[in-house]
């Protein structure tokens, strides 16, 4: 066992090679960390992303609800999103909108300030997608039987 890489080393490691996206945001929202998951996710190599707003991934109509929440985070060093997981649309360095799923951590210095957040986020457009077909198929099934007059109106 004593063979066994350092825990840092395992940590960075962990993080670099995740195909999750993992990225980490300063208390401004300035990318501090940009791992390989991120680079696949998103197309924008560390090196572009590094020291950038967030804004590059974040859809413009979605920035204000965003930046809100998130200076509402720094302010108060509580967030829901440690363990829910939140579902937003994403945008890519060629400009597709994706949807991820993603949860927090609050990284905090050793007097408890928050100094940043980090996110691990996954790309989950084929699900959606998949279950918006599904709600649309099952809608114009529900209309057809309701036209027929198998379905009632009130589903309860």
């Amino acid at each position: 066992m004593n063979d066994f890489p350092a825990h840092q080393w395992l940590c960075e490691s962990i993080v670099e090679q995740s195909s999750i996206a993992i990225i980490v945001g300063d208390r401004e929202g300035i990318v501090r960390l940009w791992n390989t998951g991120a680079e696949t996710m998103f197309g924008w190599s560390a090196e572009e992303a590094l020291g950038k707003s967030m804004d590059m991934i974040i859809p413009e109509k979605h920035r204000p609800r965003h930046w809100e929440g998130y200076d509402q985070v720094m302010g108060t060093g509580v967030t829901k999103y440690g363990q829910s997981v939140l579902a937003v649309p994403a945008l890519t360095k060629d400009g597709r909108r994706i949807s991820v799923e993603f949860n927090v951590v609050l990284l905090k210095d050793a007097e408890g300030r928050v100094l940043g957040i980090a996110a691990s986020l996954q790309d989950v457009s084929a699900r959606w997608e998949r279950d918006k077909a599904l709600r649309a198929r099952l809608a114009e099934l529900e209309a057809k039987l309701k036209h027929a007059g198998v379905l009632s109106e009130d589903k309860s």
